[in-house]
């Protein structure tokens, strides 16, 4: 079954220097529960694997039904020093909610 990640959260990015952070924040229980199974690092890793040239870490914040992506070297440098058209990272939430998951039944 497939499930797009934006019918069961929502999102907030932004720059830690030159790393980018996602929040992802499930609408209720039952899709916070198929975030932490299904949202893995690696697939946030693939998603971005055009521009996130490090590490993806994931830290898991259950009490509000969301997940926190630091995705490490994204940013050029970060807002004060990268040419990227988007330096601190404000775009990237909407453009992982874009992201489809292969789920269980």
């Amino acid at each position: 079954m497939e499930i797009k990640l934006l019918d069961i959260a929502h999102g907030r990015s932004g720059d830690k220097g030159s790393a980018a952070n996602i929040g992802i924040i499930a609408y209720n229980d039952e899709g916070y529960e198929i975030i932490r199974k299904y949202l893995t690092p690696e697939k946030v890793q693939e998603h971005f694997k055009g521009i996130c040239k490090g590490e993806v870490e994931r830290y898991e914040l259950p009490n509000i039904r969301a997940l926190n992506f630091i995705l490490n070297d994204t940013l050029g440098g970060g807002g004060t020093v990268s040419l990227k058209f988007d330096a601190q990272g404000k775009t990237l939430a909407a453009a992982l909610l874009r992201m489809t998951l292969h789920i269980d039944d």
